[in-house]
Formats: structure tokens, sequence, C-alpha cells
């Protein structure tokens, strides 16, 4: 969450309608309405299929990623009645697959703390916070941000549709950092505690409780350690097993920062080391800087809590602050990643590697599948069209200097996804991908390196209407964009620069 107001008044609630409305990703929202005007929407070509975006207004970090009770919960930074930053509340959405979401009532609204920033949530399985008479219930732990920030806590009985607030916020005051926010809060078994962390500034601070209600700081890390191009925010915690073995595991640290990313403003950092319940030690060097995603439209990702298959899945917010405020959608602005699997693989140097994969349940929503495999000539092949798509693409080099895919292509351009071979790097390039005016920063090659062994290549691309997501070597190598064709440029074709690439292409409709 970076800060740009604060606001204390606390605001009515205007409620979403839920329905067929919605339940997001699925196209136009016809029967919505905005109390005193009719609710049009301006820009359906670019509402994504998959990925959630709200019915209208703004929307920035995801917060509050928990599974309970069959649904997957998604709450986000929101503001109700605008489609600027200000006003933040938590906005709520429900998924039973991840891919259709359902938009319900706002969760959690201004009020004498002040604004509801970023945080997170749990299921408090024993009722260690006694709010909820034995049985298991949620609770989110979230920033209040009025004359300073500081951290808040509500609770929900009945599956997330209402929340109380902890009557006795906040449960952990300013202690006098002016950056003090986005509380990330986990269950920790080996000390038999919760632990709490938050960025303080250009650091982590790590607490922990036994009921979430009273804290005790334990520690702190990153001071001088990674990137600090601006500040530090949304942090995340998890432990992953190291090359699928779960004999062998290592934290994972998340910190995201604004501005000082790779592509430009926005961007988020890991570390991988060791937790011992109180503190983290990091494997790398103090100077070491590695980024979780180099384009420019991935940001303060956090992964879901209580995930019952155990895998660790996580979701970020599309946009970068550079130009977040200038989205030309309408009437919504802002929308979420797909989610991603996460897992820790070893380097070629023997370092481990965040590896993200589009979560499984894409799968139940391919359609449509289209093939194709043979030579490529110099500029391209044959094309399909589609503006949802999921591409899969296996190429052979050859003499090729280059290869990849062109999506969203049309008489006013396209996005060119591909593999550098001279440079070794994956790319997007999105100088061309429609005549929509954004920001002068905007039009930009994005990239990221990529180790190629021999010369088989394979990419994955989910392009989504409005943003193009590429993995690369199984998720070693990714970069999200956002782009914004024009209308009807929904054109897809295989490219090769130089002789002698072959590619096998699959394309797949993405229809929930």
């Amino acid at each position: 969450m970076q800060p740009r107001q604060h606001i204390r008044t606390a605001l009515p609630r205007r409620q979403f309608l839920a329905g067929t409305g919605a339940l997001l990703g699925l196209g136009a929202l016809g029967g919505l309405t905005t109390p005193g005007r009719a609710f049009a929407e301006e820009t359906p070509h670019w509402r994504p299929a998959v990925r959630f975006a709200p019915a209208r207004n703004w929307i920035n970090d995801p917060n509050g990623l928990v599974f309970f009770e069959g649904e997957y919960h998604l709450f986000c930074q929101h503001n109700p009645h605008g489609d600027q930053w200000g006003n933040m509340s938590w906005a709520h959405a429900v998924s039973p697959d991840l891919v259709r979401w359902e938009e319900l009532p706002v969760a959690l609204e201004p009020d004498e703390l002040g604004d509801i920033y970023s945080g997170s949530a749990v299921v408090d399985h024993h009722d260690t916070s006694g709010f909820f008479g034995g049985q298991p219930g949620l609770v989110a732990i979230y920033t209040s941000a009025g004359e300073s920030q500081q951290q808040s806590i509500a609770y929900s009985t009945d599956r997330g549709r209402t929340w109380t607030k902890h009557a006795d916020n906040p449960v952990i005051p300013n202690p006098g950092i002016e950056d003090f926010r986005d509380p990330k809060v986990f269950w920790h078994g080996g000390t038999g505690r919760w632990v709490l962390l938050i960025a303080a500034g250009d650091r982590i601070q790590i607490y922990g409780s036994a009921n979430l209600r009273d804290w005790e700081l334990l520690s702190e890390f990153g001071a001088e350690h990674g990137s600090h191009g601006g500040v530090w925010e949304c942090p995340d915690l998890f432990e992953l097993p190291v090359d699928g073995d779960p004999a062998r595991t290592r934290w994972v640290l998340i910190v995201s920062i604004n501005p000082g990313g790779p592509a430009g403003g926005s961007a988020t950092q890991y570390f991988t080391g060791d937790f011992d319940g109180t503190r983290f030690t990091s494997d790398g060097s103090p100077e070491e800087v590695r980024w979780v995603d180099r384009g420019a439209d991935f940001y303060a990702p956090q992964s879901f809590s209580d995930v019952p298959d155990g895998r660790r899945l996580w979701l970020g917010w599309t946009s970068n602050w550079n130009y977040a405020d200038k989205i030309p959608t309408d009437p919504w602005r802002g929308m979420m990643s797909t989610p991603r699997q996460l897992s820790l693989a070893t380097g070629a140097g023997g370092g481990l590697l965040l590896v993200q994969q589009p979560v499984g349940e894409l799968a139940g929503v391919r359609a449509n599948r289209r093939a194709w495999s043979g030579p490529l000539t110099e500029g391209g092949g044959v094309e399909f069209r589609g503006s949802a798509v999921d591409v899969v693409a296996r190429f052979q080099l050859g003499a090729a200097s280059a290869v990849g895919v062109d999506v969203f292509a049309g008489p006013g351009g396209r996005t060119r996804v591909g593999y550098d071979a001279a440079a070794g790097e994956l790319f997007v390039d999105r100088t061309r991908s429609g005549r929509a005016q954004v920001s002068a920063e905007f039009p930009a090659r994005h990239r990221t390196p990529l180790v190629v062994e021999g010369e088989a290549v394979e990419l994955r691309v989910i392009a989504d209407r409005s943003c193009v997501e590429v993995f690369a070597d199984g998720g070693r190598a990714v970069l999200t964009d956002l782009v914004f064709p024009d209308e009807g440029s929904d054109r897809i074709s295989a490219f090769a620069e130089g002789a002698g690439a072959h590619v096998e292409l699959e394309v797949f409709d993405l229809a929930p």
C-alpha cells in the first residue's frame, strides 16, 4: 500500500449487487447501477476473463487471501466511491476455483482510526483469539491509517460476510515510524504462536502473539539487505520444499518496493533463508537483489493462507504506481494477476530460485484447442484468433536470433513476447501494443534473463484482454505487463527472426 493521503472520515456503505453481474471476469455487467446515474461498461474489451477485476471503481493491493469452508477469499484495497486512490476500504470476492470470482459487499470501511490499508487474514482454527466460542473463524489483520499507521483486527463468524472490529483496536500502536503498515500473519507450529510481519520504513519487523490480540516485537530484518530504491511494503513469509523434496526446505521472505523496480516504479523482491519462529536469516549476501517478476505490472503479491492441499498460491496487483491512476479502463481501474503456484528450485549456480506457474485450475476453463507445428520462415507462421487465451509455444531455435509469439495483433499494433537468443533474455515488447495513451513511460520492452540449454525454448503466455503474463523455463523466468490493445486486435501467431526455427503451437480460449 503506497500512501498518498490519510482520510479518517467514516463513509457510508455502498452495496455491490451479487448475482449475474457480480460474477466477475465474464464480460458485460449490464444490470449494475450506481445511485444517481446509469451504469455503463465503457471498455468491455479490456475486462479480464479469468482474473479478478471489480465491477467498478479503484482497487490495488490484494489483502486477506485465505481459504475457508470451501471458498477462496480475496480482499483488496478499494475505493467504493471513485476510480482514484483514496477512501480506502477492503473489497471482497470469493471463488470456488480461483477463476470464477463473485464480488460481495465491501468488507471493511474507514472508521475513527482512519482508512483501511493492506493486511492479511487467517483461520483461527482453535479460537486462540476468544472471538468464536471455541469454534473456528476468520480474523483479519489490517493497517488503520489515520494520523498515524497502526495495526487493527476484525473478526467474522459468518464465513466473511460480515465483520466486527475489535473493541480494543489498535492492537499494535504506531511506535513512531511514518511508514508502518501491511501486516502479514501466519501460525508458526514450531513455536506455537502467531507470527506477524510488518513493513516498518526500510525494514521488516517481526512480532509474535498467542492470541492475535497481544503482540510482542521479536526481531527485525532488512535495513542493509536487498533493494532500497523505494519504501518497503507488503511483506510475506512462507516455507517451501527445495526441488520438491519435503525433507529440504527454505523460507521465502517477500518484500515489495516503490519505486526502484527493474522495469521502473513498483516491483517485488525476495529473499531465501531460515526462520526459527523469531528471526529470519538470509542465505544471500546483503547486496544481493532478486526480483519476483521483472515486468512492470506485478506488485504487492500475497499468498493464500490455509490452502487445503498444501500448495503455496499467490496473486498480485496488476499495475504500477508510475501510472496506476491513468489506466484507461472504465468503469473499473485495477485488477489482479492470474493466481500462481510457487516452488523453489536449485539454479545453475547452486542458488535457489523462486518458481511461479499458473494454477492448475486454469486447465478447467481451457476450451477450443487449436494447434499447429512446422518451420517458421522469417517473420511468422499460421494465425489464430482470441483475446483471452492460454498459449503454449515450443520452439527449436535453429539459426534464429529470436523466436516468440505475437498476441493482441491487429491494424493498430501487437504485443510481442519472445526469447532473444543473442542477449539470453525473455522479453515482452509493448511499444506497439495499442493506441491507448497511458503515460510516457508505458510503451517499453521489458526483459529478464533466460538460460536456455540446447536449442529448445518453451513459452507459456496467458493473454487476457488487457494483460500478458509470460512463464518460461518452467516458471523460473516470469514477466507481467499490462497492455491495452485496440478493439478487435485478437490475432495470435508465432514469429522468428532468422532462419531454421521450428514451432509447436497450442492456443486455448479461456472460457469460464
